[in-house]
């Protein structure tokens, strides 16, 4: 059988969703084909899989003619639901929301997709993302929704033995946007120096072709009022298979990967990171809460307080007995709930629900 997935860049969370379902799904017979409309990089990792980018109409037809899908899942865009319809498509429409950002807009956006996906779509998915869900079931009580966690393959992406690093790193990962909150880990990492260890590094890893010509101007001119230009290092599009690497020299310096989103779908870089055995200190941005159990296998601080975050983040660092343990049993806990295995299941019933031969 083959499956369509479209979005709109070839980049970020749903890039890597992307790859590793694909790698899974071929198990279970299930050959994934990825339609994204446009790239804002020549990079674009290897999905092991056709991979079409294109927004024009015509193509779109043609690849919906040769591919023969027996679904198509589109993620976030829903108006696609009427657009894919219009093109011919006759089988399954899912509309997949892996997070739309902050939650007033995520309501918003899905109050305007009720006509689109009551009369053109036939499901709805997300990764049991506690609002989407809510969401769903205000708005949507009676459309077949189906919720299950991402799949990641912790035997491809996991720890790499690193040289050993004289200062903890810490790290954030993100797009310069204010869901992103990068403001709030600038200020950790200020707070951090100071009170802390002055020559502490940071690593922030980002994709530049992903924010406003503003925001970024807001970036450097934070960064030069808490002169932190000496510990940091800004990582600009990293190959993904290059990230064991960075995750597990992280965790191995005494360091921690730092997020502070305001909301989040259900993110990525957390698995990766417990895969390499790099703990985590993260923001209650609600997707995360199926990854991170409080000194479990991570640690929360409260959204804006940036003196809760600086204890918990000296807490991981220097607590050795609570890191090993958090670095453990992350590792056991993604192993466990987020299995390839466990999402062919999850998505092979899904298609049966709902007849999708």
């Amino acid at each position: 059988m083959n499956i369509l997935f479209v979005y709109y860049v070839p980049s970020g969370g749903v890039e890597t969703l992307n790859r590793q379902r694909s790698s899974a799904l071929k198990e279970v017979n299930i050959n994934c084909h990825f339609l994204y409309y446009r790239k804002e990089r020549d990079l674009v990792n290897d999905h092991s899989a056709p991979t079409f980018i294109t927004n024009d109409d015509n193509e779109i037809r043609e690849i919906l003619r040769k591919g023969n899908y027996g679904a198509i899942i589109i993620i976030s865009d829903y108006k696609s639901l009427l657009r894919f319809r219009n093109l011919g498509y006759k089988g399954k429409l899912i509309l997949e929301i892996q997070g739309y950002g902050p939650k007033d807009i995520a309501r918003s956006e899905l109050k305007k997709a009720i006509p689109y996906v009551i009369n053109y779509g036939n499901g709805l998915l997300n990764p049991k993302t506690p609002h989407i869900t809510e969401i769903f079931n205000e708005f949507y009580p009676d459309f077949p929704k189906f919720s299950f966690n991402n799949c990641f393959d912790s035997n491809r992406f996991s720890y790499q033995k690193t040289p050993t690093y004289n200062q903890p790193i810490v790290a954030w990962i993100g797009r310069i946007e204010d869901n992103k909150n990068w403001r709030e880990f600038l200020h950790i990492g200020h707070r951090l120096i100071h009170l802390y260890n002055p020559n502490i590094k940071f690593y922030m890893f980002e994709d530049p072709t992903l924010s406003t010509p503003q925001e970024r101007l807001a970036f450097q001119q934070l960064l030069n009022q808490l002169k932190l230009h000496q510990n940091l290092t800004i990582h600009s599009n990293i190959p993904h298979d290059k990230m064991p690497e960075y995750f597990s020299a992280i965790g191995e310096s005494g360091g921690f990967l730092c997020s502070t989103s305001k909301v989040e779908g259900a993110p990525y870089a957390l698995l990766e990171a417990m895969s390499c055995r790099c703990p985590i200190l993260t923001t209650d941005s609600d997707g995360v809460k199926s990854s991170i159990i409080h000194n479990h296998t991570g640690l929360y601080y409260t959204l804006g307080n940036i003196s809760e975050a600086v204890r918990e983040a000296e807490k991981l660092m220097t607590n050795q007995k609570l890191r090993e343990s958090i670095r453990s049993n992350a590792l056991l806990h993604l192993k466990k709930n987020f299995s390839p295995e466990q999402y062919c299941n999850h998505f092979s019933e899904m298609l049966a629900s709902l007849n999708v031969k």
